[in-house]
């Protein structure tokens, strides 16, 4: 009788157990009758966590979840460049294990497909729609928040763990990665499950926990390549140090950890290496249509350096065409709205939680947890900074928690022992720096509630001196200082975090928060678009038709085109919007053709390989979107692959695989890309689209320039 109601729990409950305690639930399952007492435990957390802590962590997930679902539809496609490979992989098992762009396997896109992965299996369920699409995303970050509270709290407080989460939950890259569909919403849901098995191996030298967190950095790879590493050296590092066991078994469990890193992270990549180039779609992203140099090269240290082939508009000098690089990159009009609000904060803590732990014992967990989740911080700021090749404000994202977690750790700490003058200090300067820095991002949109501005700083620095100034203030008076420093610590992300979540956002580089008056960084990085704060179109909907903002350089004609409500092809299945007419779309945003051109297209598609061939992915993704049939991405996302040759261009024409081709795509065949920087779209692109000018007659549509390719002029195509 006692074990039957001992099981009388509630789901609600069991869904907690299974978030916070999954392996534990496992055992429990074989627990023996005579001790209920673990099954109790799962269910209702740590017996010294007070009353309250699992309410509001249900609350939490609950209102992240609000956050992140709510009208996610309303982006549409959001970027059709990763949702038109999520339409090829639903009906192609080929196009699903290799991510490619299209069903009938040209080109792949330029990443790992371990994202597209989680999406396909999505819309293989529930249909190739926005929803199916964009869900997922928002699901990994509710993911992610409870696994920042699950990682904090078990060497720290529950408070720490749910500010910890809210920190994530309302940082505005975080709550626009995890509201759309590219790989940086599963990459930072993996890294972040990295760190929570990293302090589950810390706490007795477990090599299982070990081996499963170099698991997770290994998918990580196969979401964004490189880009994963960036916490490897932290992981090792702490457990090398703090792990409680000799060294010699510290390092064999290493060299283990390692392996499985190695298998994690190589498997998929041995696999694409060793089919013949013959039998698998071109390596979108690489020059020589090798997986190896996609990962080295264009996705690698091409990043760091800048000499990236292939990349937009050729290699080019250090920050010239990214932005400026240096220490101070991660707080210009780019990157500060995104991530930075807590940052001068986070750091100040992650100091002084270091500096309080100096004289611990090795194997302290207090310095562990600072040293683990500073130490990804550090080198993740460092990479991003320094970078010269194409880096992007929402990579970002994967600082997210880190900081939260060193923001929820510190407070805590610093909060506890706020009696000695050094923790006292050093929280009122963390609050202190992140008011001011608040009041800073908010002055770049001065418009934008100022009111909001003024309260930040006036009640943040106002619980700063009030917190230095009074080291013996207790009960309700503590806590509304504490309340109020929060509250004005909080304010500025979480406003433009929801002004995030209620803008819809589309094309390739979308970017959080409201539009900012000025670039306030200058270059490439922080000029294009003039009055937004992201380089390259700004925040919303994509940018206007005609350029890219008022203030920064224009690229040339063709780089954009018309703008899309939803960054797809106008009344595609799921894409909510209506027919604009043609577009041929460009490099950022995908093309929105009109009904005729739609018509067109589909009238006899089956009888063809691809429907159409247009050079670059984003042209070609709206086109597919639109029409549901396989369309030939020409040079890859930038135009810029070599492939297909000319030669191999010609042979599809007279095999009668391609049915049209259509011109004004955002590379060669737009004329636009190719004069942007030296470099532009490959030389295959421009000798294609020269070729099929050449000996095919144009006609007009919805104001879009088609060739029919079955129907060559009376010359004959040779």
């Amino acid at each position: 009788m006692k074990v039957w109601a001992t099981a009388q729990f509630r789901a609600t409950d069991v869904a907690a157990a299974v978030i916070d305690h999954p392996a534990a639930l496992a055992g429990a399952a074989l627990e023996p009758p005579g001790r209920p007492h673990r099954l109790r435990r799962i269910v209702r957390g740590p017996q010294d966590d007070p009353r309250w802590a699992r309410p509001a962590l249900a609350g939490l997930l609950a209102l992240t979840a609000i956050l992140y679902l709510w009208d996610l539809g309303a982006s549409g496609w959001a970027n059709a460049f990763y949702s038109a490979a999520v339409q090829a992989g639903t009906k192609s098992w080929t196009a699903f294990f290799f991510g490619s762009s299209d069903a009938s396997n040209f080109i792949t896109v330029d990443k790992p497909p371990a994202s597209l992965w989680v999406m396909e299996i999505s819309a293989r369920v529930f249909g190739v729609n926005a929803w199916s699409i964009l869900v997922p995303q928002a699901l990994e970050g509710v993911a992610a928040v409870a696994l920042v509270y699950m990682t904090v709290r078990r060497w720290f407080t529950p408070a720490a763990g749910l500010l910890a989460g809210a920190v994530l939950a309302l940082t505005p890259v975080a709550a626009l990665m995890f509201r759309f569909n590219n790989p940086d919403a599963l990459l930072t849901l993996l890294l972040t499950g990295a760190m929570y098995a990293t302090v589950r191996a810390l706490e007795g030298a477990r090599t299982r926990w070990l081996v499963l967190a170099m698991t997770l950095v290994g998918f990580g790879f196969l979401t964004k390549m490189l880009q994963a590493f960036l916490v490897v050296p932290a992981i090792l590092l702490v457990f090398l140090v703090a792990a409680p066991t000799p060294l010699r078994d510290r390092l064999r469990k290493l060299a283990i950890a390692g392996v499985a890193l190695l298998v994690s992270a190589g498997w998929w990549v041995a696999i694409v290496q060793l089919v013949p180039a013959a039998d698998r779609p071109y390596i979108g992203g690489s020059q020589d249509n090798s997986i190896l140099n996609l990962i080295f090269g264009y996705n690698g240290f091409g990043r760091i350096t800048g000499a990236e082939s292939g990349s937009v508009g050729g290699g080019g000098a250090a920050g010239s065409r990214w932005g400026p690089t240096g220490w101070n990159r991660l707080f210009l009009a780019d990157f500060g709205g995104q991530i930075s609000w807590l940052l001068p904060g986070a750091l100040i803590l992650l100091g002084a939680g270091l500096w309080l732990t100096r004289r611990a014992p090795r194997t302290d967990r207090m310095r562990a947890a600072f040293f683990l989740w500073g130490g990804s911080l550090v080198v993740t700021c460092a990479v991003i900074s320094y970078a010269s090749g194409i880096i992007h404000p929402y990579y970002t994202v994967v600082m997210a928690p880190a900081v939260a977690a060193l923001v929820g750790m510190g407070v805590t700490v610093l909060w506890k022992r706020r009696a000695q003058w050094f923790s006292r200090l050093a929280l009122a300067g963390a609050l202190a720096a992140t008011a001011i820095w608040s009041y800073v991002l908010l002055g770049r949109s001065p418009d934008w509630y100022p009111a909001l501005r003024t309260a930040v700083i006036v009640v943040g620095l106002a619980a700063a001196v009030a917190l230095a100034a009074m080291p013996k203030v207790r009960g309700r008076m503590a806590a509304g200082i504490g309340a109020a420093g929060l509250c004005a610590a909080l304010a500025g992300p979480a406003a433009y975090t929801v002004d995030t979540v209620l803008t819809p956002h589309s094309g390739a580089i979308p970017s959080a928060g409201p539009t900012l008056t000025s670039t306030l960084g200058g270059g490439p990085g922080g000029g294009f678009a003039g009055g937004a704060p992201n380089g390259f179109g700004g925040g919303g909907a994509n940018p206007p038709a005609g350029g890219f903002g008022g203030a920064g350089l224009s690229p040339p004609t063709g780089f954009n085109g018309p703008p899309s409500a939803n960054g797809g092809g106008a009344g595609a299945p799921g894409a909510p919007g209506v027919s604009t007419g043609g577009g041929p779309g460009g490099f950022l945003n995908a093309s929105t053709p009109g009904r005729a051109l739609r018509a067109l297209l589909t009238a006899s598609a089956s009888h063809y390989t691809w429907a159409a061939a247009v050079v670059d992915s984003n042209s070609a993704a709206g086109y597919q979107l639109a029409t549901g049939d396989p369309i030939m991405a020409i040079g890859g996302f930038n135009g810029t692959d070599p492939a297909p040759t000319l030669a191999e261009f010609e042979a599809y024409v007279q095999q009668g695989r391609v049915h049209y081709f259509i011109a004004g795509g955002g590379g060669a065949g737009g004329g636009g890309f190719g004069g942007f920087g030296g470099g532009g779209a490959s030389t295959n692109a421009s000798a294609i689209t020269s070729w099929v000018a050449g000996h095919f007659t144009a006609q007009t549509v919805d104001g879009v320039t088609v060739y029919d390719l079955s129907q060559p002029q009376s010359t004959g195509a040779q």
